[in-house]
């Protein structure tokens, strides 16, 4: 009698087991598990590219054909110009420097915005402390910028003089980091 129960019972579990295992696969595909899919931060031009204040940046990176340059490994950090800070180059510069035959001085200027490493705004504002109020930046152009603090704001200053200041700090790329600044700067 007791082998009968046990069977009964293990044909019961049976069946239970095997409609769990019965699920079809469109049930599956519904569950909230399944759903979840791996997000990876995009590279610096993953990140220019799907935000809106950089479009200028992005047509003049494509232009000057950096995009493999800088979807590459890095690390990189970036003072990016918001399209306001290329809205205040005196007109027609800009269609000017995403001429074909301007390729040479548009990559110049925008590696000028580059630095090899990834450096945070606090890493900044740390060396700015450290060398009594200024930071020279080697970019991967060639050229100098310097950093300085005026008020709570971290400013640069290019070779000729003009000034930009960092409007946006550590927005996070998967190969780098890309600070927004209110002017382009030029080498």
């Amino acid at each position: 009698m007791k082998t009968k129960k046990f069977m009964t019972v293990l044909a019961i579990f049976g069946v239970m087991v095997t409609s769990a295992f019965a699920i079809e696969k469109s049930e599956i595909e519904s569950l909230p598990f399944m759903k979840l899919e791996t997000e990876t931060t995009p590279t610096i031009v993953g990140v220019a590219a799907g935000n809106e204040n950089f479009t200028t940046l992005v047509a003049a990176v494509k232009a000057a054909d950096l995009v493999a340059t800088l979807n590459s490994d890095g690390p990189f950090t970036v003072f990016a110009p918001v399209n306001a800070a290329f809205d205040k180059l005196p007109e027609g510069t800009v269609a000017n420097l995403l001429k074909p035959e301007n390729k040479q001085l548009l990559s110049s200027i925008l590696t000028y915005h580059v630095v090899a490493g990834k450096v945070m705004a606090a890493d900044v504002v740390k060396a700015i402390k450290k060398g009594n109020g200024s930071f020279e930046i080697t970019t991967v152009q060639g050229g100098k910028l310097v950093a300085s603090l005026k008020g709570d704001n971290v400013i640069l200053t290019d070779e000729k003089g003009n000034v930009s200041t960092i409007i946006i700090t550590d927005v996070a790329a998967s190969n780098g980091v890309i600070h927004a600044i209110d002017s382009v700067v030029m080498p």
